[in-house]
């Protein structure tokens, strides 16, 4: 299947990232595999991962998404057709971002994911007892190195993240080209504004994490539903909010008109806001990937984001 492809500097990546947070964690290698190879075979070709990825799981130590894409990536031995996306700062042996952890995680992500270059490398969080110019320059030394193609940034604030685009372009050190921000329907207070203008003023693609809000954007949350799902209790929050079940109603009324699924139609209208250029959403079963892969080819009507926005607002 062929998609149409959004620009992230010199990089060309399909309009849904696949996260790969679920791999090692709630999807076994098997069912990880199987999961990549329908995104792929979907017209996708964007994977994100991070070092720190699964962690928190009892009995991990944090990589086991990369080794679980870099055993894909040498099984299928498809590494130039894919787009691959990692991070640096949050493992749990090597947190934070001054130039000595930055050059240690690289060549550790690069062993699990068996390549030797990776596409986009974010910061996964800013680091402020760093300076901007340390880890830049670290990041430009990858760069000239060929172990990295581009860098981007998440969970950073608006000021870090203009001083690090401005000291960039001071230093004529590698540049942000992409920001991954936490934004979807019910959460659009920490991107839109000041963070957002800065994407925008630069021209940086965002790429927003948990555009399904764990889950509760797929419309299985409900009052009175139980779902078994290890992301169900941060779900279920939203739907104690007054702004949770006014989204909801609103996604079922757009959903019925183009016979989608809301969770399609979530993705769809994130998609659609200013300086996005791929939502990020990950799929534990192949069985929940056509719902995300759809969202590359639905257009929304200007009165349906309009409806969107007013229940979200």
């Amino acid at each position: 299947m062929t998609v149409s492809r959004k620009a992230l500097g010199s990089l060309s990546v399909s309009p849904l990232s696949l996260g790969g947070n679920v791999f090692g964690w709630t999807a076994d290698e098997a069912e990880s595999f199987a999961v990549l190879d329908a995104y792929v075979a979907g017209g996708g070709n964007f994977i994100d991962t991070a070092d720190v990825y699964s962690a928190w799981v009892t009995g991990n130590k944090g990589g086991e998404s990369e080794t679980v894409i870099g055993n894909w990536l040498a099984a299928r031995g498809n590494r130039a057709d894919v787009v691959i996306a990692t991070k640096v700062g949050a493992h749990p042996d090597l947190k934070g971002l001054s130039a000595t952890t930055i050059k240690k995680a690289v060549d550790a992500s690069l062993t699990r994911l068996r390549t030797d270059y990776i596409d986009l490398y974010y910061t996964h969080y800013d680091d402020e007892s760093v300076e901007v110019a340390e880890f830049l320059t670290a990041l430009d030394d990858l760069v000239r190195a060929g172990k990295v193609r581009e860098i981007a940034a998440s969970n950073i604030s608006a000021q870090r993240l203009e001083e690090s685009l401005a000291c960039s372009e001071r230093e004529g050190l590698a540049r942000y080209v992409a920001l991954q921000p936490h934004y979807n329907l019910v959460s659009r207070d920490t991107y839109e504004g000041e963070l957002a203008d800065v994407a925008a003023r630069h021209g940086l693609a965002a790429v927003p994490y948990y555009a399904l809000a764990s889950g509760f954007l797929t419309g299985k949350y409900r009052p009175g539903t139980n779902v078994d799902s290890a992301r169900s209790s941060k779900a279920a929050e939203y739907l104690a909010t007054d702004r949770g079940p006014r989204v909801l109603q609103a996604l079922d009324t757009v959903a019925a008109a183009h016979d989608a699924e809301i969770a399609t139609v979530a993705l769809a209208w994130l998609a659609a806001r200013p300086t996005v250029a791929a939502p990020l959403a990950s799929a534990r079963t192949v069985t929940q990937l056509p719902a995300l892969l759809a969202a590359q080819d639905l257009p929304l009507t200007g009165a349906e984001l309009t409806l969107l926005d007013e229940a979200s607002a």
